[in-house]
């Protein structure tokens, strides 16, 4: 029987490279997305009264949205 010789050919260097890199982007924003995510639980149950649990909140929006930022700045960058 003879395989099929509809592989994919190698990817270059540069491809591997930039995906390399995309991959690394994405798991920063996950690292730091978890981190945000963390740190403003802990602030919320720590908090004194309701304006600190909400500044917790919206702290914690803000940091997980700079991070998907940050990643999707960099992946604009590459490609």
């Amino acid at each position: 029987m003879e395989e099929s010789s509809s592989t994919t050919p190698p990817a270059t260097g540069g491809a591997v490279k930039n995906r390399c890199l995309s991959f690394a982007a994405s798991s920063q924003e996950c690292f730091v997305y978890f981190k945000a995510s963390v740190l403003g639980l802990v602030k919320k149950i720590t908090a004194k009264n309701e304006k600190e649990a909400t500044d917790a909140d919206l702290q914690t929006a803000k940091m997980q949205v700079e991070a998907a930022d940050n990643a999707e700045a960099i992946k604009n960058r590459l490609h």
